[in-house]
């Protein structure tokens, strides 16, 4: 299991860093009480439910005192053989007293004070903290996609490994575009199955239909083109910080041409580094209409 202590100073991140992890896949709890550490280690060590990746959030809003024992509680889980990491968030006073300018919120310690003092105590009730941290990040200049690129230089160990996930989904014109599209194709201007009789009842998850559809040039160039596009953009959202793309493939009424393709770009990513699934949102419409449709008089 891998375990991480995420803390640091008020305001330099750590929020964020906790909504990254959480959607890296790790079960996230925030401002646990330190003397339940410990019990919780413990019980998330011998979950039944195979928990694989914890992180937990500690900073002021514990306590002062509780943060004062915090290292020194570390310290003998560790010593009793409990295994984890900590991750130390850090930024300069001028840019944290920005920060909460700008967001307008009082910092825990300044208690009616200057916000700048209430940092400085702060920093001196992490010291401990901050010495037996693993890592330390700090976040004075960094953009929040340059923090995710960080954290993942950190912690993916595995040479090669991505966290980026493609989402291929064929959809009817007539039911709308997908609401959580980022990119839409429109291959409607394919020779539509539709109008041949033996095919009109099948899908483009059918070999008859996919092979029809296929058999036409302009399917097969728009399949490279497409992939070509796609290798091009996909490093670069990576780099602005996605984590995620959908990709529409849209026709008439989502059954036949549309699903073709969306069937030929999964397979063409179904074993690359990125993570990757398919869904046909309008498959079945038409035959259900069909069946909820009134006799005719």
């Amino acid at each position: 299991m891998h375990f991480i202590i995420v803390t640091g100073m008020s305001g330099a991140g750590r929020s964020s860093a906790m909504r990254i992890l959480e959607d890296d896949g790790y079960f996230c709890v925030d401002n646990l009480p330190v003397s339940l550490l410990p019990t919780f280690m413990q019980l998330t060590e011998d979950s039944s439910e195979q928990i694989k990746k914890v992180a937990l959030g500690l900073d002021i809003r514990v306590g002062e005192e509780a943060l004062r024992e915090t290292a020194s509680v570390l310290e003998e889980l560790r010593g009793s053989g409990h295994q984890f990491e900590i991750l130390f968030f850090e930024a300069s006073t001028q840019v944290l007293v920005k920060r909460y300018k700008e967001t307008r919120r009082l910092h825990p310690l300044a208690k009616g004070g200057r916000i700048d003092s209430g940092i400085e105590a702060e920093r001196e009730l992490l010291v401990e903290l901050k010495r037996n941290a693993d890592y330390i990040i700090d976040t004075s200049t960094l953009l929040i996609r340059e923090l995710k690129q960080e954290m993942e230089r950190i912690f993916q160990k595995e040479e090669g490994s991505c966290n980026f996930y493609l989402t291929f989904v064929s959809f009817g014109f007539k039911y709308g575009i997908p609401t959580d599209a980022d990119l839409v194709f429109d291959v409607r201007f394919l020779p539509n199955p539709f109008y041949i009789e033996e095919l009109k009842p099948l899908t483009g998850n059918d070999a008859q239909v996919f092979d029809y559809v296929m058999s036409f040039p302009n399917a097969k160039e728009f399949l490279e083109k497409c992939k070509d596009m796609l290798d091009f953009l996909i490093p670069n959202y990576i780099i602005e910080g996605k984590n995620q793309l959908v990709i529409a493939v849209g026709c008439t009424g989502g059954k036949h041409r549309s699903v073709t393709l969306t069937n030929a770009l999964y397979g063409a990513y179904e074993n690359s580094e990125y993570g990757c699934k398919k869904e046909h949102r309008d498959i079945e419409k038409d035959r259900l209409r069909n069946i909820c449709r009134f006799p005719e008089k």
